[in-house]
């Protein structure tokens, strides 16, 4: 008789790049085999959901193509061929070229380069103890949050708000710039929670009709860039019809006068001819918010991908404030907690080891700096190494057509530590074989939740696969490259980042499994006060002094009152689409292009075109077209569609170039111009023309 497996339930965080940092149940089925994974009904916010994608994680933790041994390029860059190689003879011949390119160029021509395929901190951060320790180039984070990040804490004074489980307790939920169907499944969670036990409505904004617009009671539909205009629209109606609560805002806010007169032009028929929303559901809009008092503003990411996106998200985050809907239960605004987790970061990134005179590169100038752009650059050396782990900048990166061109410089060493062939991983000259969570320790936070956790190791990793720090630290051995950090054990920089935070020890948090550090009711809902030293959420924006980041891309010139600042990348004669490549429900970024689920699921990559649009250019739908700029063009299947305004084109994301015809992706037509007022990269801000291909 075969004997059954004994199926262990061990938990677990999800390391992606997502906000919800789902709480997961995985069963373990032997030291080398994971089964079915669920979300855990034992934190309250995750709440037992969790997305597809991950639910099927067996399919990616155990398929057949990942990345088992380290390999060497032997063929021209990008042509795909490779030979297997020992641990010892790639990182040898890493640590050889690194000293080489500092020998030649300086230690700053190396670029140690990561980002979010993990979110856990020890395999994440750990790449910035080597480049502080060895005096590399460092990194400026600027491709995901930071333009959401400070306009909300521009209003605020931090990044943090309303316990996002209120959504549960709310009588109008408003989801403004994300879609969480495809993107934060919990939010859905949540909302839906109050719908069913409260009779709560859903209002979804955003700039097609979505997956979460199709579950709303109410559906707002913005042109791309104008959530301050529609902001502004719906707070002169507050204003003017008697919603605004002007004993809070004389208590709270910093000049609620000067915003109502500003305001006075800002009326729903100037909103409305920038936004592209009808009048009438501007004023329906408005009354729905303030006669609903537990209103509650869940704002996302979407803001972070306009070039006025800081401004924008402002706008939106001061609506609560004049309604004071941050007063009551279920009431307020949340967009992320990431002041909450007060982590010490300092031994997992050697922060005594930074020399504040290197110089910082900025993340989303990848293509420039590898092309020589001497600004892009800080006016100093070229790149000449790489080592790159937990990113694919071959394929999510701004401007493709000089990212491509950078990576096949035959004279820059790249090395890259991957899961699977990346587009990235085939341009290196070293590929080395990459851990996933479940085969290493690591630390966790929730950015759209309150809780932290450790992630323990369940399962030995297939082939030879080894974690980013093992990759480290044996770099850091060849470099000569001394840190206390890298003689530790994962679990032992978890243990003092847990003591150096105030947050207890190891042992306790796994205790613990999942720890709720959400603070009490006032202190969410800031009715001590807002984090700003005069204790008022600002209606007047400092930009030029953010809380936060680097100033970077002029912020004298941005709006200090709510309003729509005029800095997106318009149509013209030439360029009469506004394209926008919005997150696709079955990849994360490029993490889950390799499941066939989610490759069945997603198809061949598409573009969003409304049917009269599609009807003026003799595009019909399932044909090939192509769409361009100055920066690149890319060829894809034509979609009809009616959710979407005229003129706006939605591409779901991120498909490998090579899924599209003729090889060129998204991310083509892409641009890097930084954005204000710390730096970003506005990839739904795109002016585009649209022709029918010729194939």
């Amino acid at each position: 008789m075969n004997q059954q497996p004994r199926i262990q339930i061990r938990h677990s965080t999800c390391p992606h790049d997502c906000p919800s940092a789902c709480a997961l149940d995985v069963e373990v089925l032997d030291r080398n085999t994971i089964g079915r994974v669920r979300g855990s009904k034992r934190q309250t916010y995750t709440a037992g959901v969790v997305c597809a994608k991950v639910a099927r994680y067996a399919e990616r933790i155990h398929h057949p193509e990942r990345l088992m041994h380290p390999l060497r390029r032997t063929g021209p860059k990008g042509s795909g061929q490779f030979a297997r190689i020992s641990w010892d003879e790639a990182l040898d011949e890493i640590a050889a070229r690194f000293i080489g390119a500092e020998r030649g160029f300086g230690a700053e021509s190396v670029w140690p380069y990561y980002y979010a395929g993990t979110m856990g901190l020890v395999m994440r951060l750990g790449i910035n103890r080597l480049t502080h320790v060895k005096k590399y180039s460092r990194f400026y984070s600027t491709i995901c949050a930071n333009v959401a990040r400070v306009g909300f804490a521009v209003g605020t004074g931090k990044i943090a708000g309303v316990d996002p489980r209120e959504m549960g307790v709310s009588d109008l939920i408003v989801i403004w710039g994300t879609n969480p169907v495809n993107t934060q499944v919990n939010v859905m969670t949540h909302a839906s929670r109050a719908r069913k036990e409260r009779g709560a409505k859903i209002a979804a904004v955003d700039i097609y009709d979505n997956d979460t617009m199709k579950q709303a009671d109410i559906k707002i539909i913005l042109r791309p860039g104008t959530d301050g205009a529609f902001a502004c629209g719906v707070m002169h109606v507050l204003f003017r019809d008697g919603y605004a609560d002007r004993a809070y805002m004389d208590r709270y806010t910093d000049c609620p006068a000067e915003l109502e007169a500003h305001l006075k032009t800002r009326t729903p028929e100037w909103a409305s001819s920038i936004c592209g929303v009808p009048v009438a559901e501007i004023e329906a809009f408005a009354r729905a918010v303030g006669e609903t008092k537990r209103t509650f503003f869940r704002l996302g990411y979407g803001f972070t991908r306009s070039r006025n996106g800081a401004t924008q998200m402002h706008a939106a985050s001061c609506i609560p404030a004049v309604t004071g809907a941050w007063q009551y239960e279920g009431g307020g605004a949340f967009f992320n907690n990431a002041a909450l987790w007060r982590f010490d970061e300092s031994i997992i990134e050697g922060h005594d080891a930074i020399d504040h005179g290197t110089r910082i590169l900025d993340q989303s100038l990848v293509g420039r700096i590898l092309t020589g752009d001497s600004q892009a650059l800080c006016g100093g050396s070229p790149v000449r190494a790489m080592l790159i782990q937990n990113t694919n900048p071959v394929t999510v990166a701004p401007e493709q057509n000089l990212v491509r061109q950078g990576f096949a410089r035959e004279d820059l060493f790249v090395a890259v530590h991957e899961q699977f062939m990346t587009e990235t991983a085939q341009m290196a000259d070293i590929v080395l074989p990459a851990t996933m969570f479940m085969e290493h320790d690591d630390l966790y936070y929730g950015g759209g939740h309150q809780h932290i956790s450790v992630g323990p190791k369940l399962i030995e990793p297939p082939g030879e696969c080894r974690s980013n720090h093992e990759v480290l630290q044996g770099l850091a051995r060849r470099l000569r490259a001394v840190h206390p950090g890298f003689e530790m054990t994962p679990r032992e920089l978890i243990d003092v980042t847990l003591k150096k935070s105030g947050h207890g020890d190891i042992a306790g948090l796994e205790a613990d499994i999942w720890r709720d550090l959400q603070p009490d009711f006032r202190t969410s809902h800031y009715l001590d006060g807002f984090a700003h030293k005069d204790g008022k959420f600002h209606f007047r924006a400092d930009w030029t002094r953010p809380p936060f980041g680097r100033i970077m891309g002029n912020p004298e010139r941005m709006p200090s009152l709510p309003d729509q600042w005029a800095v997106t990348e318009e149509t013209d004669a030439d360029h009469p689409f506004r394209l926008a490549t919005s997150p696709s429900r079955s990849f994360l970024n490029t993490t889950f292009n390799e499941t066939p689920s989610s490759q069945a699921r997603e198809g061949a990559p598409s573009v969003m075109i409304h049917p009269l649009d599609a009807a003026a250019l003799d595009i019909a739908d399932g044909e090939a077209v192509r769409l361009g700029n100055a920066r690149g063009e890319t060829t894809l299947t034509a979609r009809l569609f009616e959710g979407v305004r005229r003129g706006v084109l939605i591409a779901e994301s991120i498909h490998p170039n090579r899924a599209h015809i003729g090889g060129r992706g998204i991310n083509s037509l892409t641009g890097a111009d930084t954005v204000a007022p710390i730096g970003g990269a506005a990839f739904h801000d795109n002016k585009v023309w649209l022709r029918k291909a010729v194939i």
